[in-house]
């Protein structure tokens, strides 16, 4: 967690005036660092994790295999014995969801519980709540 925190204040601007001290780390920390934090802390609270990374081509181009109508799937599948199944998109602070990811996320939503997960949410608390079976969410 440290380490997070140390890469998150590295990638800072230095000439902002810092209001609020969790907005400025949320700008600061990248969808892969998030990525990191969630899956770490998932295993630790007894998640089974699958995440489908992308390799890069003969031809220097980054895709992920998948046959079908898998553009957009969610960025990671979370399942736990006692609380079910999660379908997460992670993005950066101001990332923005495509429309392919709306529509997986509508479908998925349909019958499993689906997030948008974003650094706020883990600075303030929110995303281990969830993992840990947190009634109520900060």
């Amino acid at each position: 967690m440290l380490f997070l925190l140390s890469a998150c204040l590295a990638r800072l601007p230095v000439a902002k005036t810092i209001t609020d001290p969790r907005t400025v780390l949320a700008r600061a920390m990248s969808e892969a660092q998030l990525q990191q934090a969630v899956i770490e802390a998932a295993k630790f609270n007894g998640w089974h994790v699958a995440h489908f990374r992308a390799g890069m081509t003969r031809r220097g181009r980054w895709v992920t295999p998948v046959s079908g109508d898998g553009a957009g799937f969610p960025d990671l599948v979370l399942a736990h014995p006692d609380r079910g199944v999660l379908f997460v998109e992670l993005k950066a602070e101001q990332g923005k969801i495509t429309s392919r990811q709306a529509i997986w996320l509508t479908l998925l939503g349909t019958c499993n519980k689906t997030y948008v997960w974003r650094p706020r949410d883990w600075l303030v608390g929110t995303i281990m709540a969830i993992l840990r079976g947190s009634e109520e969410t900060p």
